[in-house]
């Protein structure tokens, strides 16, 4: 028995960019198109999509009020929404992801790029996958423990007791965030820092302190150096995962967008 087809539901005001689209990706979904909030209601009534593709820029109501009615409706608030548009900023992303869309990609897409994205979201192993990793290195076992336990439930958490393996770890792991002691054997948290924005993609990653010594001159050098917080043990556990998720949100957000224009 062939493998189900999804139903992808394409929403443009331009009737091209919609037979272009269609015609670009039929071989892989059946594809249902819309032209407005009302034509994609119709259609809702009669199909239950996989996904829905919606531009921004349209006449009548814009991507992001189309957005908004999807998720007040109870029936329609589940189905994933990813923007496909030539609308594509560091506020625009935010303002969708905070809406509730999945992702963008940019208007002219290439159509592999575009099927890769639809696969990525829909497939719950592969959405897996996104989960923030989080390196903790700690030469204290009972801290990495603790913080292991506290974060296990919503971040994959990897942990480093010896600094001294940093570089070959991250030869096969890529963190999306560092959480750093400050005095440690062989190197402190403060050596890391360089090591650790001497790899390309970890230019930009949040790194965090978690130490016990949160001496003014700790504070100082540490965000001079590169870190972009400072947080003092005994850990809390609210504080930690507000400023995780803080940290993460805007790191996230700027992969995101960096991905949407590729």
């Amino acid at each position: 028995m062939s493998e189900k087809r999804r139903k992808i539901v394409i929403v443009d005001d331009v009737k091209f960019h919609l037979l272009s689209l269609k015609e670009t990706m039929k071989k892989y979904y059946d594809l249902y198109p819309a032209q407005t909030m009302d034509e994609l209601l119709d259609v809702l009534k009669k199909v239950e999509p996989d996904m829905i593709l919606l531009d921004i820029n349209m006449p009548e109501q814009d991507g992001f009020e189309i957005l908004d009615v999807l998720k007040s409706f109870e029936i329609y608030s589940h189905i994933p929404v990813m923007f496909l548009t030539s609308n594509i900023n560091r506020d625009t992303v935010l303002k969708g992801m905070r809406a509730g869309a999945l992702g963008f990609v940019q208007k002219p897409y290439k159509e592999a790029k575009l099927y890769e994205r639809i696969e990525t979201e829909l497939d719950p192993e592969k959405r897996a996958k996104r989960i923030p990793i989080i390196l903790a290195v700690d030469d204290s076992l009972s801290t990495l423990k603790s913080i292991n336990t506290l974060l296990c439930n919503d971040y994959k958490v990897c942990t480093l007791p010896k600094p001294e393996h940093i570089k070959e770890l991250l030869k096969s792991l890529t963190p999306d965030l560092f959480l750093l002691d400050c005095n440690m054997p062989v190197l402190s948290g403060f050596d890391l820092i360089p090591i650790i924005r001497n790899i390309p993609q970890h230019h930009e990653t949040p790194i965090i302190f978690l130490t016990s010594e949160g001496t003014m001159d700790n504070v100082y050098v540490a965000l001079e150096n590169g870190a972009c917080d400072f947080l003092v043990k005994p850990i809390d556990e609210n504080i930690l995962r507000n400023k995780l998720a803080l940290h993460l949100k805007d790191f996230l957000l700027l992969r995101q967008l960096r991905a949407c224009i590729q």
